[in-house]
């Protein structure tokens, strides 16, 4: 004799109730034979739904053995227990059960998906089963659009989709027309004419007499096992004549691909179906990104601007002065640091150009106007080693080094001191440097100082003019070595160190590297930058927060659906998908959206007629992008899971 179909031995329900337990089945022995048709009746709170709930296997037992042909279901896994409903178990509900974002075919096609049919052979089966229950015109309506009874041959329809061994049936005429009822209970019986096993969970014992066997429950307990008011032979047709057509082995990536997809697709549906919802959820990852993006452009920009206003005062620089530091007293009466130190320095491999610098205040006329300047005495190099640029005229040249020329270059504040009133331009003009008159050749266009920018007026003469002129001394104030581009500038410093020393036998001179003050004030750049970025990166952890308070009502609104998706089959991990694909395509459209807005800041600011522009990082807008992604994972994931481990039996009851 063939094993029984379904067999239940000592089955006991209970569940919590205050501090003790209350039994919905108390010791219950089933078995139901392949091919049966049979009725499970009983008032309200007999236990039948659980019952039903049980052989479905969307709840477990609390004691004894459930066996479906003779596997016990105790000792099954989570998933494994979804396999017999997705392969052996097809559900008709009472309430139907219809997902609303869906048509009549995709809700039938549900199941399949879960089973790993191909797109194609999943729409020609759905497309069958509902033609074969006349709803071949109706396919690609909503269950908004149907009737009570159309809706109930779209849950019928979704059953046999994977061509269930077994059909449950839960009230399936308690919510129809007389006419209606009737049309479904010729479905079932044709289904059981086919061969599949039927279990009807009815309270109206008219229904339940077209069974060919009746169980009767009564407080938990089977009081009655009779046979139906049919009393028709046990069908000895295979079960396997109206099962789905074989669909072979599918490969593993393209089942996994169309549970994707449909998880994308339904992730889709919900957003738009919850717009307003779905854009205050985005808004913090909106604004988070966007803050982001426009930070690390805006330090970026600043860096750069910063950078060329160091490069505009002469990059790769050391300026050697007499002197332990700029406060030594003595100084002054220091005179080693001489023009044949600067000569010796120039021929070292890592100097790219070398000039003496000697300076001393002066006062400068021209025509009626006096003011006090700072006479500067140069090399020939000194301009192209300070990134000095000509506003007009020229620099002296060498030949004005060595014949003590009397050519001066004046700086832009001189320029506009003496010769603002002065028609014309200021290019051979003479003028009167404490007792020495000196022809104008040149002026500097404006330009930053190391230390900001500078009142003070400026006049440039060869170094040999101002020693022989003004000073009488062949000492030197200071020397500015320009470092070769490819000499590292702390190992230049140490050589210069080391030579000078040697030179004079004693270290009576200090060394400005201007490669430090670059890298202070980009130091101090960039760690404001990460300052602001941080703040920027709370934001995102707070829209990320808004994320998961969002999605966890995203489950608590959805718990019907997802019940629905477990009882047709889904695992955990379709459940665990569908939403957190949901949280990222959230943040994804959200990060797209705030680089979006940092880019449309960034265009709103260069109209704006700041001297510097936002400089965005490709590194950095990639980075948003896969940070929006982390944070729809990282804060979807524990609402997707709650949703994953959610028990079917109770997702359905609370729907």
């Amino acid at each position: 004799m063939d094993a029984p179909l379904v067999q239940l031995k000592q089955v006991w329900r209970e569940y919590p109730s205050g501090e003790g337990t209350i039994a919905a089945l108390k010791g219950i022995n089933l078995e139901i034979a392949r091919g049966e048709m049979v009725a499970i009746v009983g008032a309200s709170g007999s236990g039948k739904s659980t019952l039903m709930n049980i052989l479905g296997c969307l709840d477990r037992p609390t004691a004894g053995s459930y066996c479906v042909s003779g596997k016990e279901t105790s000792a099954l896994e989570p998933d494994e227990l979804a396999a017999l409903r997705r392969e052996h178990f097809g559900f008709i509900f009472q309430r139907y059960h219809l997902l609303g974002e869906l048509t009549a075919l995709g809700n039938v096609e549900i199941p399949a998906i879960y089973a790993g049919a191909t797109a194609t052979a999943r729409h020609a089966r759905a497309e069958a089963i509902l033609a074969r229950l006349g709803m071949a015109d109706r396919t690609g309506h909503r269950p908004g659009q149907l009737s009570g009874g159309q809706q109930q041959r779209v849950s019928i329809a979704r059953a046999l989709m994977n061509g269930a061994d077994v059909i449950l049936a839960d009230e399936p005429t308690g919510a129809l027309d007389s006419r209606s009822g009737a049309e479904v209970l010729r479905i079932l019986d044709e289904l059981n004419a086919e061969g599949r096993t039927i279990i009807i969970v009815t309270h109206d014992m008219k229904v339940a007499e077209r069974a060919q066997r009746i169980i009767e429950i009564r407080d938990g307990e089977i009081v009655a096992d009779r046979p139906g008011g049919a009393a028709r032979a046990r069908m000895a047709v295979s079960a396997a004549a109206g099962a789905a057509p074989h669909r072979g082995r599918l490969a593993r990536w393209r089942a996994f691909a169309d549970r994707l997809g449909e998880a994308f697709i339904m992730a889709l549906l919900a957003m738009n179906a919850h717009r307003l919802r779905t854009f205050l959820t985005m808004l913090g990852i909106i604004i988070g990104i966007a803050s982001v993006v426009c930070v690390v452009a805006l330090g970026e920009g600043s860096r750069q601007k910063v950078l060329a206003n160091i490069s505009s005062l002469g990059t790769n620089t050391l300026e050697i002065f007499a002197g332990r530091n700029f406060g030594d007293t003595r100084s002054g009466r220091i005179t080693t640091l001489v023009v044949a130190d600067a000569d010796a320095l120039a021929r070292q491999h890592y100097v790219a150009a070398v000039t003496p610098t000697v300076s001393k205040s002066s006062t400068v006329r021209f025509g009626a106007i006096e003011a006090s300047a700072l006479v500067n005495g140069v090399g020939e190099g000194y301009f192209a080693a300070k990134g000095a640029r000509l506003a007009q005229g020229r620099f002296f040249d060498a030949d004005s080094v060595r014949s003590r020329a009397l050519d001066a270059v004046i700086d832009e504040n001189t320029r506009r001191t003496l010769f603002n009133d002065h028609p014309g331009s200021p290019l051979g003009q003479v003028i009167l440097v404490g007792d020495v008159f000196v022809r104008v050749v040149g002026v500097v266009a404006p330009q930053q100082s190391g230390f900001g920018s500078s009142q003070n007026l400026a006049i440039y003469l060869p170094f040999t003019t101002v020693q022989t002129r003004f000073l009488g001394s062949t000492s030197l104030r200071s020397i500015t070595v320009k470092v070769a581009d490819d000499a590292p500038m702390d190992v230049a410093e140490q050589q210069v160190t080391r030579f000078l020393t040697q030179r004079h036998g004693t270290k009576d001179f200090f060394i400005i590297n201007t490669d430090d003050i670059r890298n202070t004030i980009t130091a101090t750049t960039e760690t404001m930058t990460v300052l602001i970025a941080a703040i920027a990166v709370i934001s995102l952890i707070v829209g990320g927060i808004g994320v998961m308070n969002i999605m966890l009502v995203s489950v608590s609104e959805r718990v019907g659906e997802i019940g629905v998706r477990m009882a047709v089959g889904a695992r955990r991990s379709d459940i665990l998908g569908q939403f957190l694909i949901e949280a990222v395509l959230v943040c994804l459209v959200g990060g797209v959206a705030g680089i979006g807005l940092a880019l449309g800041f960034g265009v709103i600011f260069a109209y704006s007629g700041s001297n510097f522009t936002l400089i965005y990082s490709t590194t950095s807008i990639v980075a948003a992008v896969l940070c929006s992604s982390l944070i729809g994972i990282g804060f979807g994931y524990l609402p997707a899971r709650n949703a994953s481990r959610l028990d079917p039996v109770a997702a359905l009851a609370r729907d």
